[in-house]
């Protein structure tokens, strides 16, 4: 699964915003905004401006919220939702469980007590 999840996700160019790499903007953090200007060349799709994020880009249904290796990761908040996803055969083989941040320490060793008696990676202990 590994190759196939990285054979068919698309490449696609970076996505930042215009002039991210100028002189005066070493503060403009890399992400996407929708550009708004009533001037902007980006907002008329000129070519040179770069690529935006279009519906075009997107992924195929089959690897989207996958991991580079293949695995679908799964995000659990308690031990019960941990037992429902196990109980009702909701994990594949290729699924594991990955614990939320807000979850403390002793919730986090109890659901990583269950996952690893019932056989279940999970990807942050």
């Amino acid at each position: 699964m590994v190759g196939i999840v990285e054979r068919l996700r698309k490449k696609h160019p970076k996505f930042n915003v215009p002039n991210f790499g100028a002189k005066s903007r070493k503060r403009v953090p890399e992400r996407w905004r929708k550009q708004r200007g009533i001037d902007s060349k980006k907002r008329i799709k000129r070519i040179f401006m770069g690529a935006e994020p279009t519906i075009g880009w997107k992924n195929p249904d089959s690897i989207i919220g996958r991991r580079k290796d293949g695995d679908r990761s799964r995000i659990v908040h308690n031990l019960p939702e941990a037992e429902a996803l196990v109980n009702g055969k909701m994990l594949g083989d290729n699924d594991s469980l990955t614990i939320a941040g807000v979850v403390g320490k002793k919730k986090r060793l109890e659901i990583v007590a269950f996952a690893e008696k019932h056989g279940v990676r999970v990807r942050n202990r």
